[in-house]
């Protein structure tokens, strides 16, 4: 159960984040909840069996044009710190992911793309914005959300991705 002064305090924290007009908020830790999913290997990945890893999950769809922009980044990051302990889900959101399987091909994505069709994953999260990125520590909690993209916030995933690969 969530004390009101600590709720007050996260609910100070993200009235501040949006008077500030910031695109990231930093979470305070709270546990990531649990998921399974297709993938586009054709596997199910379920997001407790990556507890050890930082993990980045990044809610997207194919329609959206910043997500679109910002697949190749990811891309790059992904095969950077893989090696790391890093892994990244491109996380689609469409109910038929034709459109994104396209999109994949076209742009030579190599990250795992999972498939929430029935928004599962999505409505545990609160996805409230196309991109929505998220990034979750090795014990398992949010420690970053990332809503919406423009050019140069790659380089706030970068230090948020290194930031978290340290502890």
């Amino acid at each position: 159960m969530v004390s009101h002064r600590l709720l007050h305090k996260k609910m100070a924290t993200i009235a501040a984040a949006i008077a500030l007009g910031l695109s990231s908020l930093v979470a305070m830790a709270e546990p990531a909840p649990d998921f399974t999913l297709p993938s586009s290997s054709g596997e199910n990945v379920r997001l407790a069996e990556q507890r050890g890893q930082v993990v980045m999950l990044n809610f997207w769809a194919s329609w959206c044009g910043p997500c679109r922009q910002e697949m190749p980044l990811l891309d790059e990051m992904s095969k950077r710190y893989s090696s790391a302990g890093f892994v990244l889900y491109g996380v689609n959101v469409e109910e038929d992911n034709t459109d994104a399987k396209k999109l994949i091909q076209q742009l030579g994505v190599t990250f795992p793309i999972l498939y929430d069709a029935e928004s599962k994953a999505s409505s545990l999260y609160n996805v409230d914005a196309m991109p929505t990125t998220v990034l979750i520590d090795k014990k398992g909690e949010i420690r970053f959300v990332n809503r919406g993209y423009k050019p140069g916030d790659e380089n706030k995933y970068r230090d948020q991705i290194r930031e978290l690969i340290k502890e």
